[in-house]
């Protein structure tokens, strides 16, 4: 094992994210992993700056958690509040090379950075390579600590490359070796993108790549877990992608989607054994109850749309509480928490891997590390075949029910119990992804609005699907 250093930091001055803020104002809402879209940015808060490169060079290199202040509501006179906060690696160069103009932020025209180019430095394999280097060295570096799996070997000198796909963090690879995914929306508290991935790695569970290394740092006596680097699964093929591909052919895709629900019920089955599991009574069910009808009556505010729809909506949130009423109980454990097409793999080899365990970035951390039923990761990935079929034109009448039949007796074969034994809650399950699904597309992707409507249409007048 390499020996832990520290390098000295110098103080990144407290003209450095002055200097900044008005390239941050415009750069950051355009950002794809930004949560804050449609709001203006009125501000920002520094909760930490390190200078990860010795002042001095033609290459500066900071690392920045800012917290974004904007308006609580999205109207005029609306209160401006400390909001999300943000991780940003930032290059500072005399200029950039035209390899790195999709990276510019912009050009710094006062405080310490004054005359200088500034850009986002994942894209630039320098200050990549000093990543990787920390985390195989496990270094210390002012208050951010690189932190590795003494049984994995880090190899130096792997070519790194960004993925320029859109995320809801930001990655690269390393040599087709190694993958680091950078959080982009910090919380404190224990990340359940590390969590359990641990956890699983400790019960030898083959679904779900194990850690490498990690990097965190400690704010105010909170630990924050910044990214993670795994195994790459070369030549895999995104879930996503490969439905499409295979819908666009008219290709059968339940065989994949069989295999997929055996997956999905592994790693279920890794977790209860991992973590502990409880007991979901009348008590524990109403107050997921209530959140389901909170946030559908929210999302109704927000999305005109849905508005006609909530009332059969709300009749599936109903029935779970009245089958707690009358006795019935759930086990709950840790689950995925944000299970779709997008976050599986499949490798050349037909193995299904699991990835991006951080659960839906928009709910609170202490939220998505609760114990909950495993339907709601088979509703998500439910939804996820509904999504694939209404994307590709022209469609495979019947593809997504083959594949949702698919996927739970594939879920079934594997021990995990067929969900559709239970449609009371897997409908409730579906029916809240499928609001969260219409609030995002409002607000992000208008054009995709009637995916999910359509879905709001089915679940909200047949209380059997």
């Amino acid at each position: 094992m390499s020996e832990a250093v520290t390098h000295p930091v110098r103080a990144a001055g407290p003209g450095l994210l002055a200097s900044l803020e008005p390239l941050l104002r415009e750069w950051l809402p355009r950002q794809r992993w930004f949560a804050g879209k449609g709001r203006p940015v009125t501000g920002f808060s520094l909760v930490a700056a390190t200078e990860l490169m010795p002042p001095g060079g033609r290459l500066g290199l900071y690392h920045l958690l800012v917290q974004v202040h904007q308006p609580l509501v999205p109207v005029q006179g609306a209160v401006s509040a400390p909001g999300d906060c943000y991780q940003l690696l930032i290059g500072a160069r005399e200029a950039l090379p035209p390899r790195l103009a999709p990276a510019l932020i912009g050009h710094v025209t006062e405080g310490p950075l004054a005359g200088r180019t500034v850009y986002e430095a994942l894209y630039d394999p320098r200050p990549a390579d000093l990543l990787l280097e920390a985390l195989r060295s496990q270094a210390r570096i002012g208050g951010l600590r690189f932190e590795r799996d003494p049984g994995q070997e880090i190899r130096p000198g792997l070519v790194a490359r960004a993925v320029t796909a859109e995320q809801s963090n930001s990655s690269v690879i390393y040599g087709d070796t190694f993958i680091l995914k950078l959080l982009r929306r910090i919380v404190p508290g224990v990340n359940p993108d590390l969590e359990l991935p641990l956890a699983l790695a400790r019960e030898a569970c083959p679904r779900v790549p194990a850690p490498t290394a990690w990097l965190r740092a400690e704010l105010g006596g909170e630990p924050y877990v910044l990214g993670v680097l795994q195994p790459f699964v070369q030549g895999a093929a995104d879930g996503w992608e490969l439905a499409l591909r295979e819908l666009a052919k008219g290709e059968d895709f339940s065989a994949e989607a069989r295999a997929l629900g055996r997956a999905t019920a592994e790693v279920h089955t890794a977790l209860a054994r991992a973590l502990p599991t409880v007991t979901l009574g009348p008590a524990q069910l109403q107050p997921l109850v209530d959140g389901m009808v909170q946030r559908l009556d929210a999302a109704a505010q927000a999305v005109p749309a849905l508005r006609p729809f909530a009332p059969g909506l709300r009749t599936a949130f109903e029935a779970v509480a009245q089958l707690g009423v009358e006795g019935r109980i759930w086990t709950a454990q840790r689950i995925h928490g944000d299970l779709h097409l997008g976050q599986c793999l499949r490798s050349p080899a037909g193995q299904w891997t699991l990835i991006d365990f951080e659960g839906e970035p928009a709910r609170p951390l202490a939220e998505r590390r609760m114990p909950q039923p495993v339907l709601r990761d088979v509703a998500g990935m439910l939804r996820s075949f509904d999504y694939a079929a209404h994307s590709v034109r022209p469609g495979v009448p019947g593809w997504a029910e083959t594949c949702r039949a698919a996927y739970c007796s594939g879920y079934a074969e594997a021990g995990g119990g067929d969900p559709r034994h239970d449609p009371v809650l897997l409908r409730a399950y579906e029916t809240d992804k499928a609001v969260y699904e219409v609030v995002y597309e409002a607000r992000h992707r208008p054009d995709w609005l009637p995916v999910p409507l359509s879905a709001i249409h089915r679940l909200a007048s047949n209380p059997s699907t």
